[in-house]
């Protein structure tokens, strides 16, 4: 489990920073994760994982993403965040 959350995190992280202008890979990137943390909370309560604290469960998943994603949201400007948003073809000031 813990490989694949590994997996999921840094695949994405290096996808980005190659297809992505620098200013848009944190908001892009904090996009992805909170994504990854809905998908991997949504398969927790349909798979009905119980509550181990010995083992990483997908909840535990869903919350490292979702702390990843925000600290993403943190570090990133919100500017970026808007460019990530306006249309790509489109003049930017």
């Amino acid at each position: 489990m813990l490989t694949l959350f590994s997996l999921l995190t840094a695949l994405p992280a290096v996808i980005a920073l190659h297809m992505l202008e620098p200013e848009l890979v944190l908001p892009a990137f904090s996009i992805l994760l909170f994504a990854e943390a809905a998908f991997a909370a949504i398969a927790a309560r349909l798979i009905g994982v119980p509550d181990d604290p010995e083992d990483i469960t997908l909840w535990d998943v869903a919350g490292g993403f979702t702390l990843i994603g925000c600290a993403a949201a943190v570090f990133g400007e919100p500017d970026q965040a808007a460019l990530f948003l306006v249309e790509q073809g489109g003049e930017r000031p």
